[in-house]
């Protein structure tokens, strides 16, 4: 049942061939004799794809209802054992993982040493059913309405570039002065439009530049290179304005905050695992006030294109 619901998750046999440490073949295999033992063919099979039948798609349903009623079972019986015990799959950005998911893990492991981690770092959009994450940290407006979420922090942003930089193109003093300006743009992001807040209320840049990043790591690097004006977590540069290598700019228009979020696929039958290490990351959080900005919706964002 397991095999079946994450080759439906998937879409691919190779994928949970690699995810169980085995090969293509055992996988169909397994899933060919699902089908015999109960009489019904689950999955329509292509050279392109793979699909639930009518049967196939009520049978996922079942099956995902009944496994996570075993996962909560078998966490409730750990629990009277005072143990935690399976594997827990953590994804966070890059540059946020490494600064603080990085020991929080690791004192998450100390506390529940019989609990396996598997934490990715990466700054792409992750499925969390298809990869089978069960927890992520995500960072603004959450457009997956598949997935619940829990609010844990806040961060200011604030927009920086090198002093080199702006000895060069000189220093903007409003927002709409950065549409002269290079500005160090995010891949991941649907629109290149920074918000501010102004004395008339919050307001919309959209900007470009001729250097794109998908990570927070490179995007920083870009900046103190001397590249353009970026756009993003203070706690990411935070030592670099200390230090005199970056300058921030706008203080005067402070970017809204962005908010911070544990994100998981589903909140029934949530595992004892999942359920202890999302407290575990509140309660953490709450005791680093770099990460406790409170952040509120802006009602009206005037825009402010960029000229061609």
């Amino acid at each position: 049942m397991r095999l079946y619901v994450r080759i439906v998750e998937t879409g691919s046999f190779s994928a949970v061939a690699r995810e169980l440490g085995t090969i293509q073949p055992t996988v169909s295999k397994q899933l060919t004799a699902l089908e015999e033992h109960l009489g019904v063919r689950l999955l329509n099979r292509t050279t392109r794809q793979l699909s639930p039948t009518e049967a196939g798609r009520k049978y996922y349903d079942r099956c995902r209802h009944i496994l996570d009623e075993v996962t909560d079972l078998e966490s409730s019986l750990a629990d009277l054992q005072n143990r935690t015990t399976g594997l827990l799959r953590v994804n966070a950005p890059v540059a946020f993982g490494q600064l603080y998911m990085l020991p929080l893990v690791f004192r998450f492991r100390q506390k529940y040493p019989g609990l396996a981690v598997d934490l990715t770092l990466n700054d792409r959009y992750v499925d969390l059913v298809q990869e089978g994450v069960d927890v992520a940290i995500r960072f603004g407006d959450l457009a997956d309405s598949q997935v619940v979420a829990r609010r844990i922090g806040g961060v200011t942003r604030v927009c920086v570039a090198s002093p080199q930089y702006l000895r060069t193109r000189g220093t903007p003093h409003s927002p709409a002065d950065l549409t002269a300006h290079n500005c160090i743009t995010y891949n991941y992001l649907f629109s290149n439009e920074w918000q501010f807040e102004g004395p008339q209320g919050p307001l919309s840049v959209r900007v470009k530049g001729d250097f794109r990043a998908n990570s927070a790591i490179t995007i920083r690097a870009a900046a103190l290179e001397g590249i353009g004006i970026a756009h993003m977590p203070a706690v990411f540069v935070q030592e670099d304005i200390e230090k005199d290598r970056l300058v921030q700019v706008l203080a005067d228009y402070g970017p809204p905050p962005v908010d911070i979020h544990t994100v998981y696929p589903s909140a029934r039958f949530l595992s004892s695992k999942v359920r202890l290490f999302l407290d575990f990351l509140h309660d953490e959080f709450l005791e680093i006030p770099a990460l406790q900005v409170r952040t509120e919706r802006p009602k009206r964002v005037p825009r402010i294109r960029a000229k061609v």
